[in-house]
């Protein structure tokens, strides 16, 4: 569920919409009665990557150099 505020209002009272925003919930700043922005929470963190967790996974052709024709689609030219 989101809020719709004007974004006049909005600066009037922005600590209280961020907090809002904090807490889950989306809220749309209208300007001239368009949306014009939004608050919402950041997304939540990924996890960690680590390197080397495919290790073992991948065989040697993996590191062949791509045919020719591979090569054209990936580049966007006519085979």
């Amino acid at each position: 569920m989101s809020v719709t505020i004007s974004f006049h209002d909005a600066e009037h009272d922005l600590a209280r919409w961020v907090e809002q925003a904090h807490a889950g919930q989306e809220v749309v700043l209208t300007k001239d009665g368009q949306p014009y922005a939004r608050l919402m929470p950041p997304a939540a963190p990924q996890g960690q990557r680590r390197a080397g967790r495919l290790a073992g996974k991948l065989d040697d052709a993996f590191f062949e150099p791509l045919p020719p024709e591979e090569l054209d689609a990936w580049e966007g030219r006519a085979a």
